[in-house]
């Protein structure tokens, strides 16, 4: 039964992960690695990379501050609603990121609640790079909390207080007794955050309409190409984007270990 079992989830696996993987990489590679780094480096490819790097270092930027207070006041606070806004952080992981685009669409489009207000302020959010970042925003919202609200919880009150009566000021004991013990949750957000980021692809295309040279972001050029029939750019760009999200879930999974051995 133990062999049956380890049999089954390596099958598992191999199926969800490796077959998957292995397919990417002989597309991308079919006609040979110079073909595949040409595909890379083509203009339309690097400016879609550049959007979506652009779009992730932005979640991340504002999840780093609202992220972080966000967590911060649901651990350390009691509030009427705050059962309510704990259990609304969590929306973006049980609403398809396609219906998430498309309530962005409700909300700033031309007949939107807010469109007429975007739209005398001079600015465009429905297929705009301001609709990828709210969209992408979006989608990630959970994750930095959700990294933070345990490491804030664990952190309890007793070192913070001790420090108080050392005499330390709040912006000491934050900087030297908080900012430490949250370090390594709070990187772990940013990373999940950015990885998240990269390869969001449903709210992106319903709210941005990949437009070429506009708001096509990697994820959005994949999917053209492949409607295209531009298969070694297609395969190309998404080995990329996986090979990036592999590292970053060995970075995370690395930083998790060294949290546990610290512990």
């Amino acid at each position: 039964m133990r062999r049956l079992a380890i049999f089954a989830v390596a099958l598992y696996l191999g199926v969800l992960v490796l077959a998957p993987l292995a397919m990417l990489v002989s597309g991308a590679l079919g006609d040979g690695p110079l073909a595949a780094l040409r595909a890379i480096v083509q203009p339309d490819v690097l400016a879609a990379i550049g959007r979506t790097l652009l779009v992730a270092a932005v979640a991340v930027a504002m999840h780093a501050v609202f992220g972080t207070a966000l967590a911060w006041v649901l651990v350390r606070h009691r509030f009427r609603g705050r059962r309510v806004a704990n259990a609304l952080i969590d929306l973006p992981f049980a609403v398809s990121p396609v219906v998430a685009g498309y309530m962005l669409i409700l909300l700033f489009g031309r007949r939107g609640v807010l469109g007429p207000l975007v739209a005398a302020a001079g600015v465009r959010v429905v297929f705009a790079m301001p609709g990828i970042i709210f969209a992408t925003v979006f989608v990630t919202l959970p994750l930095m909390v959700r990294e933070l609200v345990p490491a804030i919880e664990a952190l309890g009150r007793q070192a913070e207080e001790a420090a108080a009566t050392l005499g330390a000021t709040p912006t000491q004991t934050f900087v030297r007794v908080t900012a430490p013990a949250l370090r390594t949750a709070f990187v772990l957000g940013l990373v999940a955050t950015f990885a998240r980021a990269l390869g969001e692809f449903g709210a992106v295309l319903v709210v941005g309409g990949g437009l070429q040279g506009s708001t096509e972001t990697a994820t959005l050029f994949i999917y053209r190409a492949l409607e295209e029939r531009e298969t070694v750019p297609a395969y190309s760009l998404a080995l990329v984007l996986s090979g990036a999200s592999v590292l970053l879930v060995l970075f995370m999974k690395r930083l998790k270990r060294s949290r546990g051995r610290h512990a």
